[in-house]
């Protein structure tokens, strides 16, 4: 079956990810950026997310929609699914039933983007003759990190020594506390180690690395990776295009919440730079004591919040916690869910109390938004390093011996960062950069661009897939 490679009009590529809400959006984001380059692009992702969408949707923005199992029923619960066996299904099932709707497609892919959890997606591709790019959805100071960890060429932290410092090309030094937990002698998801391990030590199956980040923001790491031969094109921030100012944006929310109350209504009745917001994401779930904490430390400080608690969380007692929420109700307004983006941009806002997700540090930091870094698990710690010690936007949250924090250092943090002008200022000058990198001419468009051109001479009109 022959590909139509006739002028970039013809050329189409195909992205590959896991519906969770940190993978999808941030590829389909980047596929209505292909689109307007030119490119015809279809996004392929489990069928679990149809759950989410109607059923009459076939597109999003300008991007196709195709979905594949997982290997798992339709109405599996995969929020309160066990991750590792997840993992390890998908990475049986996924393969076969991604390549039968490849082989059936009516049109024929020039390239096969995906993202990194899904790194059989490149032996896929091999088998129909098809050129890989992977969108690196972390910051490109983890892809040195594990880089570096999983071809096992510096020292990281081991059972008998799990408190030691590491040092990487173009990085600063890391304590273990702030490495990502996957590298870790505890981690407690030995499949992301797997898939992790397959991932970089199968790179040369992949022809080209583009990097959700942009060089004015971590270039020494960048510049270290592609004076080694590492190739790393940074294209972002991947971030809603409502951030920089356009009417529209797409993207799938998984978790939107039945929740009618108006964030944006209540943000302009608060003076600017005023509110202190919090948000742990989709996939975090505080505990009771942390929620106290929180709690104890916006009291304290008097100041105006609003604070998304997801309600399917089960990891505390709605009923245990009413008491001391109920003791701030006044002061601020709690929620099931908010459109992080419009609250981001409001100007009430004055700081983020986040988990430090990729996605939303982005977020944040295209907003001009300063941040308390509250980091759990994966990259987050890492990505809170970066946040206080190389960016300078924002402070973290300091544990007691106990692994918790409590109410005095949730209010230290909210009056550091509220109270002066160091981070505020530091996260409008980000703010600056982002914009101009994704703007025409700037580093991160000219880098896709210059991504499009080698996918539209790679294709030839007598390729043939099988």
């Amino acid at each position: 079956m022959d590909s139509i490679c006739e002028g970039n009009q013809h050329t189409s590529v195909l992205l590959v990810t896991l519906s969770a809400q940190g993978h999808i959006n941030p590829i389909l984001r980047l596929g209505n950026r292909l689109v307007s380059k030119g490119l015809h692009v279809t996004l392929a992702t489990t069928d679990n997310a149809l759950k989410n969408i109607p059923s009459d949707v076939n597109s999003v923005g300008k991007v196709h929609l195709e979905f594949f199992s997982d290997g798992l029923p339709i109405n599996y619960n995969h929020n309160n699914a066990n991750r590792d066996y997840y993992m390890d299904t998908l990475s049986k099932c996924g393969p076969i039933n991604l390549l039968a709707l490849i082989r059936s497609h009516k049109r024929k892919f020039a390239c096969i983007i995906h993202t990194p959890f899904i790194p059989w997606v490149a032996d896929v591709a091999a088998e129909v003759g098809v050129p890989t790019a992977m969108l690196w959805i972390q910051p490109c100071t983890l892809y040195q990190i594990y880089y570096h960890y999983y071809n096992r060429l510096e020292q990281f932290p081991t059972q008998s020594n799990p408190n030691m410092s590491v040092k990487l090309p173009g990085l600063p030094v890391f304590e273990a506390e702030e490495l990502p937990s996957f590298v870790l002698p505890s981690n407690a998801f030995p499949s992301f180690d797997r898939v992790l391990n397959i991932v970089f030590h199968n790179m040369h199956k992949v022809k080209w690395v583009l990097g959700n980040s942009f060089m004015e923001l971590e270039k020494d790491v960048i510049t270290s990776l592609n004076d080694a031969g590492r190739v790393f094109w940074p294209v972002g921030p991947i971030v809603p295009a409502t951030l920089y100012g356009k009417d529209e944006d797409v993207g799938f929310d998984l978790f939107k919440s039945d929740d009618k109350s108006d964030c944006l209504q209540w943000l302009n009745k608060q003076k600017p730079s005023s509110v202190v917001y919090i948000s742990f994401g989709t996939l975090l779930f505080l505990s009771q004591k942390e929620i106290e904490s929180i709690a104890i430390g916006l009291k304290k400080t008097k100041r105006p919040f609003l604070w998304v608690i997801n309600p399917s969380g089960n990891h505390h007692q709605e009923g245990a916690e009413l008491g001391f929420l109920d003791e701030i109700k006044e002061q601020g307004l709690i929620v099931n869910w908010s459109p992080q983006t419009a609250v981001l941009s409001h100007p009430s806002v004055g700081c983020f109390l986040s988990h430090c997700g990729w996605n939303s540090l982005l977020e944040s930091l295209v907003a001009g938004v300063p941040i308390i870094a509250c980091p759990q698990w994966t990259d987050q710690p890492t990505n809170a390093k970066l946040v206080t010690d190389v960016w300078g936007v924002g402070v973290k949250l300091k544990k007691n011996s106990e692994g918790v924090f409590d109410g005095d250092e949730m209010e230290r943090c909210v009056e550091e960062v509220m109270s002066g002008t160091k981070f505020r200022k530091k996260a409008v000058e980000l703010r600056t950069a982002a914009r101009e990198t994704v703007a025409d001419g700037g580093s991160s468009d000219k880098n896709l661009q210059m991504f499009v051109n080698e996918i539209i001479s790679s294709c030839s009109c007598n390729s043939k897939q099988k």
